[in-house]
């Protein structure tokens, strides 16, 4: 009997040891892709494919666009983390990323990067259009090799880091419309401008952090947080301008400019109250401004369309 009861305990503790490390694969793995980051880039292309084209609505062809894109956008993540393993290691808010702290070996994380954005390229290109399978690739080639090592030599890193992450919306216009048209433009520029105040907020924060690392971010010697926040309220007012595009070029109604411009407006004061306090605490609610305004805009886009 107590034989078979220290078996039982046993299997019991090797079950539970094999549901936790499955468990730990998951979540390094959803973390290597950067999975919160890719479910925006879902977002935005599927907002994009949903602006560009005609009704009814092609569903199945939605799914081809946002499946393919999230898998080159997961891939791209995975191979920004296989490039930054030894930097990601010197800061505390990467340092227990699966590769830095060695729960993942580099070898895994190249292998599955370049897998993950073949496979999205080729995706694309065989279930939507030629044209979205190259703007994938000049994405995943941008962050890549543009934006990745320019990150330790000058701070128009955040700038060009900024572009892959505003050719999503371009990606899904292109498969829904075969084209690449005003509307598409107006889509990159919305997201390209959003994403400055986002990152001049993370940037601030973590500024010693990356420091540490070496990375060339404007708020590397920026102690007071004066040209992180000016940057920041800069670029909010530029972006409540160029989002009243889609209205103007008549992708959506005038309903929708009332929407963008208050929103742009409370984007623009939360960056306002940044440059006047100049403390974690303001950097932070901008940070979280910028993520709650991005879903909000998009709903107003998708929800207004002509």
């Amino acid at each position: 009997m107590k034989t078979a009861v220290l078996h039982t305990a046993t299997g019991s503790k090797t079950v539970a040891r094999n549901n936790l490390s499955a468990r730990t694969r998951v979540l390094d793995l959803a973390e290597l892709v950067k999975a919160r980051l890719t479910l925006l880039v879902l977002l935005t292309t599927a907002a994009g494919f949903y602006l560009g084209a005609q009704s009814p609505i092609n569903y199945a062809a939605l799914f081809h666009v946002v499946f393919g894109t999230a898998a080159a956008a997961a891939g791209a993540a995975a191979l920004n983390q296989w490039w930054e393993r030894k930097l990601d290691a010197l800061m505390c808010r990467t340092r227990t990323r699966p590769v830095p702290a060695g729960r993942m070996r580099p070898a895994e994380a190249f292998t599955l990067g370049v897998a993950l954005s073949i496979f999205g390229v080729g995706y694309l290109a065989v279930n939507c259009n030629a044209l979205s399978a190259t703007l994938a690739a000049v994405t995943i080639l941008i962050y890549i090799f543009g934006y990745t090592p320019l990150k330790r030599a000058s701070t128009a890193n955040t700038l060009v880091g900024a572009v892959p992450g505003a050719i999503p919306p371009m990606i899904g216009w292109a498969a829904a419309s075969g084209t690449i048209d005003a509307g598409a433009w107006s889509l990159f520029a919305i997201l390209l401008l959003w994403q400055l105040p986002h990152f001049f907020a993370i940037a601030w924060m973590y500024r010693d952090d990356y420091s540490r690392a070496g990375f060339q971010m404007i708020s590397s010697d920026d102690r007071s947080g004066e040209r992180s926040a000016s940057q920041s309220v800069f670029f909010c007012i530029l972006l409540l301008v160029i989002a009243g595009l889609p209205a103007f070029l008549g992708i959506v109604t005038l309903v929708y400019l009332a929407i963008e411009l208050a929103l742009g407006g409370l984007f623009i004061a939360v960056a306002m109250r940044f440059l006047k306090k100049r403390t974690a605490g303001a950097a932070r609610l901008l940070f979280i401004t910028s993520i709650v305004y991005l879903p909000l805009l998009l709903g107003a886009l998708v929800l207004t369309k002509s």
